[in-house]
């Protein structure tokens, strides 16, 4: 399977697709952990909750693709839910983690997609009713049908929804989906409905062609997000001591 893509920064081109877009309270009900994240001065990506603190999202959007610095944390806001110009929460970023192999590149890499995961923790919990984290599961097989619920360049002002695609198939990590995907919805969750329930089993990393069909392109999740975990435990545990005072030799493990 060959595939031709880019990741989903800055507006490039606009790509049609079948989405609902979600412009209402009763449309949005269920969906209020996905938002948006401004990165200022550079665009905006998906994220979604997975706990009242930690939001989920793509590692790439955390670089700034013109000179490949990392952007501030002090420059990121999550706005939960946002639609038609209100969130249901707002939230600056206290700090962030990516995921240890990840390595961005400016170019479009396929090997870099299985990793594009960051896990961004809020200056405050979000304490609200309405907006409920998700769980995640175990990545789905081939033939699956998920959803994806997602921002983009143009439909930047509310999430959009498309209720029934599917898993083409696995490949060295990463789902092949059969996804609407555009410039903004990277990160984006992808959830599969086993018992009822929506849980995320992949984010959004990149969109493509395969032999001339468009595809979406998703990370494994389980590994990246407990590594993830544990590193943002052990910066807050020593942030603050002196560089001598902390632990040598951190490394990440499996859990």
């Amino acid at each position: 399977m060959a595939f031709l893509f880019c990741m989903l920064g800055l507006p490039l081109s606009a790509q049609t697709s079948v989405l609902r877009q979600l412009n209402t309270g009763d449309d949005g009900r269920g969906w209020e952990a996905v938002g948006r994240l401004d990165m200022q001065d550079i665009g905006f990506c998906t994220g979604v909750l997975v706990e009242p603190d930690l939001v989920l999202t793509a590692a790439h959007c955390l670089f700034d693709k013109t000179s490949g610095a990392r952007v501030s944390d002090s420059d990121i806001q999550f706005q939960a839910g946002l639609r038609n110009g209100r969130a249901s929460a707002y939230r600056a970023v206290k700090q962030s983690v990516i995921h240890p192999r990840y390595m961005f590149s400016a170019d479009a890499n396929l090997d870099h997609v299985p990793n594009d995961v960051a896990l961004l923790q809020l200056t405050r919990p979000i304490r609200n009713t309405q907006v409920v984290p998700f769980d995640t599961a175990q990545k789905p097989k081939q033939g699956a049908e998920i959803s994806v619920v997602s921002y983009a360049h143009d439909r930047a002002k509310a999430p959009s929804l498309q209720e029934a695609c599917t898993v083409m198939g696995r490949k060295r990590g990463i789902l092949v989906m059969s996804c609407s995907a555009d410039f903004g919805s990277s990160g984006a969750p992808v959830f599969s409905f086993d018992g009822g329930v929506p849980r995320i089993v992949s984010l959004i990393s990149a969109k493509a062609e395969s032999d001339g069909t468009p595809v979406s392109l998703g990370t494994s999740l389980e590994e990246p997000l407990a590594l993830l975990k544990v590193e943002l435990r052990s910066r807050s545990r020593f942030k603050g001591l002196d560089a001598n005072d902390r632990p040598k030799g951190a490394k990440f493990l499996r859990p």
